[in-house]
Order: C-alpha cells, then sequence, then structure tokens
C-alpha cells in the first residue's frame, strides 16, 4: 500500500474513533420524538399524523413534524475527472481520498451504514450498502488509485444516475473540484435527498502567480498552453473562476444542497468538523 495512503488512513481512523464527530440526524422529517413543526394537513397523508386537539381548535386539520432520529443512510460520491490530478502542496485527488475515508468512518462508527460511487462520465457503484470498517479503506485506497488522466465530468449523467440508483431517502455526498458546471442540476436530487457538497480547490489554481513562459497541459482534455503566464491573463482567469464559483454557489443555495470549501493545503479534518457540527 501507497505510504502516503496508509498514513491517510491511519490518522483519520485514529482522529475518527478518538472523537464522535456528528450526531445521527438529518434534515430529513419523520417518524421521531424531535418535534419540528406543526402545519396544515395534506391530502394524501397519513391520517394518523394528524392532531386532533390543535385541529378542533384551529378549525382545520393539521399535523405534527418531527426531526427522524433514525439509521442514517450515507452515499460517498468522489468526482474524479482529470481535473483533480493537480496540486501545489497535495493533489486535489490525495484531498479527496481523505475526505471520504472521514465520512465513511464517521459513518462505521455511528452505525449507519453507507455506499460510494466514483462519479465522471457516469457514475460507477464502488462499494455496496454496508456497515464493515474494513471496507473503508478499500474504498478509499480504490479513489487515492484511480486513473483520473483523461476522464471528463458529465454533471447531467452523474445526477440523473444517481436519482435512478440510489432509491432510499440517503445523505449525498458529492466530493470534487466543481470546475465548468454549466449543466449543473442538483434540483431534483435534492427534492429526494440531503445533498451536501464538498469542494476541494488549490489555492494556485485560483490565485496563480505570474510565472512568465509556461508549458501546461490539462489533464482532463489534454489541451496545451504554451504562452507567457502574466498579469493580464492571470486577471482574466481569475475573473472566469469568480463567474464559475457565483453560478455554482448560486445553483447550490437554491436547490437547497449545503456545501463547504477544503483548499489543499487545510486541516481536513478540521474543516468535516465544522461541516458535520
Amino acid at each position: 500500500m501507497n505510504k502516503v495512503l496508509k498514513k491517510i488512513l491511519i490518522k483519520t481512523k485514529k482522529a475518527i474513533f478518538s472523537q464522535k464527530i456528528g450526531n445521527n440526524t438529518s434534515k430529513f422529517k419523520g417518524e421521531g420524538y424531535d418535534f419540528v413543526e406543526l402545519r396544515e394537513y395534506e391530502d394524501g397523508e397519513d391520517i394518523r399524523k394528524i392532531d386532533w386537539v390543535i385541529s378542533a381548535k384551529m378549525q382545520k386539520p393539521f399535523v405534527k413534524v418531527f426531526l427522524a432520529q433514525r439509521e442514517l443512510d450515507i452515499n460517498i460520491v468522489p468526482i474524479l475527472g482529470g481535473s483533480v490530478h493537480f496540486g501545489t502542496s497535495r493533489l486535489k485527488q490525495e484531498v479527496i481520498s481523505e475526505v471520504c475515508a472521514i465520512i465513511g468512518y464517521s459513518s462505521c462508527a455511528q452505525g449507519d451504514t453507507y455506499s460510494s460511487f466514483i462519479g465522471n462520465e457516469s457514475v460507477e457503484l464502488q462499494t455496496k450498502k454496508t456497515k464493515k470498517l474494513i471496507t473503508v479503506d478499500a474504498m478509499v485506497e480504490n479513489i487515492f488509485n484511480y486513473k483520473v488522466i483523461g476522464k471528463r465530468v458529465d454533471y447531467t449523467a452523474i445526477t440523473n444516475q444517481l436519482f435512478q440508483k440510489i432509491r432510499t431517502k440517503s445523505i449525498i455526498f458529492l466530493i470534487g473540484d466543481f470546475f465548468n458546471t454549466e449543466d449543473l442540476n442538483l434540483k431534483l436530487l435534492a427534492k429526494k435527498h440531503e445533498v451536501i457538497a464538498v469542494i476541494i480547490r488549490d489555492r494556485f489554481e485560483e490565485h496563480p502567480s505570474a510565472m512568465g513562459s509556461v508549458n501546461f497541459t490539462d489533464p482532463q482534455t489534454f489541451q496545451k498552453y504554451d504562452g507567457v503566464l502574466n498579469s493580464t491573463l492571470i486577471k482574466k482567469y481569475e475573473a472566469n473562476i469568480y463567474k464559475n464559483d457565483e453560478k455554482l454557489y448560486e445553483n447550490f443555495k437554491s436547490s437547497g444542497v449545503e456545501f463547504i470549501k477544503i483548499y489543499t493545503d487545510e486541516n481536513i479534518l478540521v474543516k468535516m468538523i465544522k461541516l458535520f457540527q
């Protein structure tokens, strides 16, 4: 096993099992113990949910809604296109592997089931629904060693296939760099599931430094750039990144998707704990 991968697994497992992060609740509403709200009865709902005392007072049927306290279904979906084969301090693919390890170990620690997929041009099931700790190691190793060079990301295919493959209400973690997201539409998926996006970026790709003459090859499309990386080009590039992210964040917010950004030089576990809290 690769030394870097082994370090990720040992460090992450030790951190997760020495402190319980997160709790066994979600935004899903169902039969549980924690009262959330009182609302009007809707046609087709189970009449057993009606609060008859309140309904009598209000002269119309009302139901109590509770926060579900139950075993969660977790789905881990790293988005592995060629662009994640980049990083100044660490490759984005390595960071994605660590994020997936944190989610996987956390699921096992809390007794929740998890499944995992790999998404790019399509969605490939990697780990069937399980609670076994040993499968986390295998999942992370596959992600860490996955050949991303030349892989393109088709967000439409990813979201459509996840909607078809994941039939029961779940929490879906989408982990990737989220560039070129014009075709990303999470509204339908987020209506059925709780979707959380983890954006993995390297600071240099958002704010590059002037380097003079350069020779770059896109690891996703193999397009080459031979030229000068100067301040004028950088300003234009940064404006495009800002525009991409502005639309991306609005997309997440309008779809009800929670999101967090993690840079390759940050403490991954600390950022993920903030997300779980």
